[in-house]
């Protein structure tokens, strides 16, 4: 009997829990709505959990009880028979009929509530989430709702610039003070933003923009002016108000200054001009390889696809292509402009463009390479912004292979250019090796047997260049004297052995005998010595017929030795035994390439030549040592914060009063923090505004002077670190400690 009322309350908790999705998918979509129009997270987050709270007040999911859950089963399951409620009262309390209809309901109740859904407004509630979140991005692209960002984001919009004397003996002096005051915005016209009101000095703009300042003062006021970075620009009085116009060309500081009619010179904080660059294109290109080659058979077809995106428009994107022909000096290139194949309108700020390259149409043959990239512009004003993508590369394979050959009518190119070959070589075997154990052991050895083969077309090629002509094999005729000379040197030994304890006068003083003529036989007069011998290039001494100077023959012969070694462990299956003969051949074969290189001679001191009457005379009455004093200084560009950083710790010590000389310090301090906060004026902006009070005697406060002090400390670039002997013993934790130490300092 308690089956039936379990699955009532199963139903029940069901239709609750729907409630309250659809009360969560309200408070999202509303939440985002304030998102975008205020353009502040905790606006979205106070948002969604007031209309989850109203929501929820206007559903009432609590509601959906036990009862409420029968009375709709009995109105929606006919099977019920409206006696749902028999499963809500105790079991003593029932007759027997009513026992029974409740078995029977209970049944039917264990089959039916599974596929019976809730009433829920889970689709209205989905789709009004939908609308909402539309709505804000079309607000958030228009840039509407402009001043309520400001507002919210910026608190101090709407407080007015306060002016202070800078004379401190005449505080008593009426201050003018600011009735309006109006910050006009006018972006670049390509930016399509227009222009935004604010009352916020901090201004951030694109670079570009014009900045029309408009203040209107309750007193008359005497001079006012704009001071940017030590430039003072005056302001023009356009009715009740003073106005000036200045073009937002790079980030900086500016403040105001006026005198009042008694004379009493006012100046403003600093506020700070924030130039945002305009960004270059961003080119993507997609599911493309860098490097794409084609056989002869092959259809000759690259498919490019790529994504153009922009901050404020895109103005042309185009692909540049190069056909590569012919090699060495008989190349020649081809450069086209091809478009893409979507029509591009102006101003958009992403594009996803594609193109077919046929290289048949681009008159391509065999052994030529294609080279493309592309190139966007965008609407930036007077001169655009341009990007390049990466270059990509299309090649279509030559089969057939050439020779290198001298003949007597061309120069001859001592350097290889196969010197990147060695490295495949090592790339691929430290591949192999990585991938041996997710290989089979039949493809394991046959790769490896293949670099082998690589390995030896490779030393058969330098092998060329030492003079072999094909692989170095023991000729038939040297097997044949060297067997032959075992039996004569046989017969020597004897003579050999006694021949050390002999003391020969005629051998031994055989160079001081008369020259003796020997008469022999005709067969056995030497030949006469060729005179071209030492110009010609013998191809039968591979020694000689080398292309090489001495030196680089040594290296080179090396080399083709340890080529040896390295194939014969590939052949063997044991690449990780050949990778360190590779790296050494590698390497003489970049000292090779590198003592071809020809060196400029090193210009020196060239003394002047000696006279030749004064040499050996011993005499030096006229001659002078040369000497030569220079003194240098270093260059010490934050001088002027070191030392206010010195003078701030005297004031908070209270060892020295405040005087007019420093004065002169602050402001050479604040001109070199000014120069480091050009890049991020926001920064340092509270650190310039201390010290700008320190000056005007508004802010000589000892908070203030830690505060400005710390700041210049941590404005200083970090000294490198100097070797030498530490006298104190430094820790982990004391590491730590000071490191705490600093933070809430």
């Amino acid at each position: 009997m308690e089956q039936g009322k379990l699955h009532l309350t199963k139903f029940q908790k069901r239709w609750q829990l729907l409630s309250y999705t659809e009360a969560v998918l309200y408070a999202l979509g509303i939440a985002v709505l304030c998102y975008f129009i205020t353009k502040n997270i905790l606006v979205g987050l106070v948002a969604f959990v007031v209309g989850l709270l109203f929501v929820i007040l206007v559903k009432k999911p609590w509601q959906h009880n036990l009862n409420t859950t029968s009375s709709f089963i009995d109105a929606h399951v006919s099977e019920a028979s409206f006696s749902t409620g028999l499963l809500l009262q105790p079991e003593d309390s029932l007759s027997n009929l009513a026992k029974l209809q409740r078995y029977r309901v209970s049944e039917e109740l264990s089959k039916r509530l599974g596929g019976i859904t809730p009433p829920n407004g889970l689709k209205q509630a989905f789709l009004v989430m939908l609308a909402c979140i539309a709505i804000g991005l079309i607000v958030h692209q228009m840039n509407l709702f402009q001043s309520v960002d400001e507002i919210l984001n910026n608190p101090k919009n709407t407080e007015q610039i306060q002016f202070v004397a800078i004379d401190s003996l005449q505080k008593d002096s009426s201050i003018p003070e600011i009735e309006n005051q109006k910050i006009t915005v006018v972006y670049p016209s390509y930016t399509r933003l227009g222009s935004k009101t604010t009352a916020n000095a901090n201004i951030k703009a694109v670079a570009g923009s014009k900045v029309i300042w408009s203040l209107q003062f309750d007193n008359p006021v005497v001079e006012p002016v704009l001071d940017v970075m030590g430039e003072l620009k005056p302001l023009n009085k356009v009715g009740d108000d003073y106005q000036i116009e200045l073009p937002l060309k790079a980030s900086g500081f500016y403040s105001f200054k006026f005198k009042n009619e008694e004379g009493t010179e006012f100046t403003s904080d600093l506020f700070s001009l924030e130039a945002t660059a305009d960004d270059p294109p961003e080119i993507e290109i997609l599911g493309l390889e860098q490097y794409t080659y084609f056989d002869f058979s092959d259809k000759k077809i690259v498919q490019l696809q790529s994504s153009i995106t922009d901050d404020f428009g895109i103005d042309e994107s185009y692909i540049i292509t190069t056909v590569s022909k012919g090699t060495g000096e008989s190349v020649k290139f081809r450069e086209e402009k091809l478009n893409f194949k979507e029509a591009m309108s102006k101003g958009v700020k992403s594009i996803r463009a594609t193109k077919t390259l046929d290289l048949n149409a681009l008159k391509m043959e065999v052994g030529d390479e294609l080279y493309f990239y592309i190139e966007a512009f965008d609407e930036k004003q007077p001169r655009r912004n341009v990007a390049r993508s990466e270059t990509y590369f299309a090649v279509i394979k030559d089969t057939v292979s050439e020779q290198f050959g001298v003949e007597g009518t061309l120069g001859v190119d001592q350097m290889p250019d196969y010197f990147r070959s060695q490295r495949q070589l090592i790339i691929d075997t430290e591949k192999l090796i990585k991938d041996k154990p997710s290989i089979t052991i039949e493809e394991f050895k046959t790769r490896s047997n293949e670099l082998g083969f690589d390995q030896k077309a490779l030393r058969l090629k330098y092998g060329q260049f030492m003079g072999d002509e094909a692989e170095m094999e023991e000729a038939p005729a040297e097997i044949e004297s060297h067997e032959e000379g075992e039996e004569h040197d046989h017969a020597e030994d004897q003579e050999n052995v006694i021949k050390d304890f002999m003391h020969d006068h005629d051998g031994d003083n055989e160079h001081n005998l008369v020259e003796q003529h020997e008469h022999g036989h005709e067969g056995d007069a030497e030949e006469p010595e060729d005179p071209l011998h030492d110009y010609l290039h013998n191809h039968d001494d591979p020694e000689e017929s080398t292309l090489f100077e001495e030196s680089l023959k040594t290296k080179l012969r090396k080399a083709l030795s340890i080529m040896w070694d390295a194939e014969l462990h590939l052949r063997l299956y044991e690449p990780e035994k050949s990778l360190p003969f590779q790296y050494d051949a590698l390497k003489y074969i970049q000292e090779i390439k590198n003592s071809a290189r020809i060196y400029v001679h090193r210009i020196g001191f060239d003394p002047p030549p000696i006279k030749e009457d004064s040499r050996l005379t011993g005499k030096i009455k006229d001659i002078k040592n040369y000497r030569k004093n220079e003194s240098t200084t270093a260059e010490e560009p934050f001088e002027a914060i070191e030392k206010a950083i010195g003078r701030l710790e005297q004031l908070v010590q209270k060892e020295n009063a405040y005087t007019k000389s420093d004065n002169a310090l602050f402001t050479a301090a604040g001109n070199e923090l000014a120069q480091l906060a050009i890049e991020n004026p926001g920064k340092y902006l509270q650190v310039l505004q201390g010290l700008k009070r320190i000056e005007n005697n508004t802010g000589r406060t000892i908070e203030n002077f830690r505060f400005v002090q710390k700041g210049l400390f941590l404005a200083l670039p970090k000294a490198p670190q100097k070797p030498g002997a530490e006298k104190m013993y430094v820790d982990e934790i004391n590491s730590l400690f000071l490191k705490q130490l600093e933070v809430y300092d």
